[in-house]
């Protein structure tokens, strides 16, 4: 089984469960998207950043 530390994007507290304990949010990986060259979606990721 691999474990991994969550973030709550709520109350900012650091897991190991699906959800957080304090406020019941579903906790998310706090790591960035894996870097690509051939990102096929970039430009449009960007082009939303802006807006």
């Amino acid at each position: 089984m691999k474990t991994e530390i969550l973030k709550c994007p709520k109350c900012l507290e650091y897991t190991l469960n699906k959800k957080c304990k304090e406020c019941n949010t579903d906790a998310l990986t706090p790591k960035p998207a894996k870097f690509s060259l051939e990102d096929r979606y970039g430009p449009y990721r960007r082009l939303s950043k802006k807006q």
